[in-house]
């Protein structure tokens, strides 16, 4: 089994009370902050065409999961810092296959 090809999926509600359905991107705990985190996405563009990406601390434990808000800056800088890193990884891979 390729688990590349296996989507984690989940829905949620949004502020207009539609139902939406998410892909998740990654999941981390942090040594920093002894949290675990989920990198999702609803598959939406921002303004510049940009694939939307949203965060949230969560519990790999719980069989009915509880996203909850990350509201300090050291915990979004981590989430930045890591997605900085895919996104460096990622254009490097795309790199070395064009040559």
């Amino acid at each position: 089994m390729n688990m590349k090809d296996e989507k984690m999926t989940f829905k949620i509600f949004n502020d207009e009370g539609q139902e939406v359905e998410c892909e998740v991107l990654f999941t981390f705990e942090s040594d920093e902050t002894k949290k675990n985190y989920m990198v999702y996405t609803d598959n939406t563009l921002d303004e510049e065409g940009n694939t939307k990406v949203y965060a949230a601390i969560y519990n790999p434990e719980l069989d009915k999961q509880k996203l909850i808000p990350i509201e300090t800056d050291k915990e979004w800088k981590i989430i930045e810092t890591i997605l900085e890193q895919l996104q460096q990884t990622v254009q490097e891979q795309a790199n070395n296959e064009q040559e």
